[in-house]
């Protein structure tokens, strides 16, 4: 039988942080913990190769603030792309109800483009809360990377997602 305090669950946890390391550094974000470990919850994306594909790390939150949309300048589709992940971004200052923050989600660089970060959002959606589907609308992304931004907006069908402040857990400033 497995027990709590056994050698496996030691592994399990070194694991895990070597995991959350690893993303934690992709991301370009410094190394800090969560506010309630046991209201967070990880997803990781196993590979056919049985590696590490993709991570998503989300917790319980109550409000998000939308990003403000402001328009793309004229030109190739390309250029936008380009502009888009250069610009600066704004939030709204007015908190919107929100059920989930997605403090960090991540996929392997030569894994990109699968679907593998939709299909790691899809099963939050299904699980976060038992017996329950979170709509988009429920879903705060924390302070995205520029290529997060473009996910979430691809995601989300809107570049006025609501996004969350995972450190603090409030408004992003």
């Amino acid at each position: 039988t497995w027990l709590p305090n056994s050698p496996d669950l030691d592994l399990i946890e070194h694991l895990w942080d070597e995991i959350r390391e690893m993303v934690d550094n992709d991301l370009g974000f410094q190394q800090v913990e969560t506010k309630v470990p046991s209201q967070t919850k990880t997803f990781l994306f196993i590979s056919n190769d049985k590696k590490v594909a993709g991570c998503l790390i989300a917790e319980h939150i109550q409000e998000g603030y939308r990003v403000i949309e402001e328009p793309l300048p004229e030109g190739s589709e390309g250029e936008k792309v380009m502009y888009e992940r250069q610009r600066a971004w704004c939030c709204s200052i007015v908190p919107e109800p929100a059920v989930c923050g997605i403090s960090r989600i991540w996929v392997f660089s030569m894994m990109r483009r699968r679907g593998i970060a939709s299909r790691m959002i899809e099963c939050l959606r299904n699980n976060f809360i038992y017996g329950s589907h979170l709509s988009k609308d429920e879903i705060a992304f924390s302070d995205p990377t520029p290529d997060g931004k473009l996910f979430a907006t691809h995601y989300c069908g809107t570049s006025q997602f609501l996004v969350y402040n995972f450190v603090s857990g409030t408004r992003l400033t």
